[in-house]
């Protein structure tokens, strides 16, 4: 099964790309992630990327589609997989679709989870970090504030500049106009399926396996 999650920061994609891989025995591939381990394994790529990131630049399309098409070629990546964050722009879309009948990949399925913007704003402003572990905490759900201990360590939790209603809205803004092209682009070639993911992470994930299980994504 081939499966890219689309949707913007705050629609619980890491969390249901983590559900998914657990249910269909597949990789699931952040973008984050694949920076890292091709870093790690000190790939070309990786090394270009590395020193891009460490000069506080942003990895160009080449080198990211580069090392997503390794991603792809490997043992693993033949076996299935879950593309999480990536492609974000008409150019990487377009290329992973020539990656894809390159290495003979027919059919694969858009996951686009959509949640309205006023309850992905109200979800990341309820992000509390520990500067000191790095941990994540809820203030709703975790019921703890900014300034109050960290459970953990004790560290005093903040709250991150763009975790903050007017960044959260400003960032959307910005998700929405450089990804409207690319989900034109996938659902012109009919492979989009939109899923509310307005309910909680049990009741979206039996969403999401609904529409793969009754679409053409083997």
């Amino acid at each position: 099964m081939r499966i890219l999650l689309f949707g913007p920061p705050g629609v619980g994609k890491g969390t249901q790309a983590k559900l998914l891989a657990e249910a269909y025995a597949i990789p699931h591939y952040s973008t984050g992630d694949m920076l890292r381990a091709a870093a790690a394994a000190h790939t070309q790529l990786g090394l270009q990327a590395k020193q891009l990131m460490d000069a506080g630049h942003l990895v160009p399309d080449p080198v990211m589609i580069g090392i997503v098409r390794e991603v792809l070629v490997s043992p693993a990546g033949r076996q299935g997989f879950i593309l999480d964050g990536f492609p974000r722009t008409l150019p990487q879309a377009e290329a992973l679709v020539d990656i894809f009948r390159e290495i003979g990949i027919t059919t694969f399925c858009v996951i686009n989870v959509d949640v309205d913007a006023e309850e992905i704003v109200r979800r990341l402003g309820s992000r509390l970090v520990c500067d000191r572990e790095g941990k994540i905490f809820n203030s709703e759900l975790d019921h703890v504030q900014a300034g109050e201990p960290c459970p953990s360590c004790g560290t005093p939790l903040t709250q991150r500049k763009d975790d903050r209603p007017d960044a959260i809205r400003q960032r959307l803004s910005v998700y929405h106009v450089k990804s409207a092209s690319v989900l034109t682009f996938y659902e012109r070639l009919g492979v989009v399926h939109t899923v509310d993911g307005a309910g909680s992470n049990e009741s979206v994930n039996r969403e999401v396996r609904i529409v793969l299980d009754a679409s053409v994504c083997p």
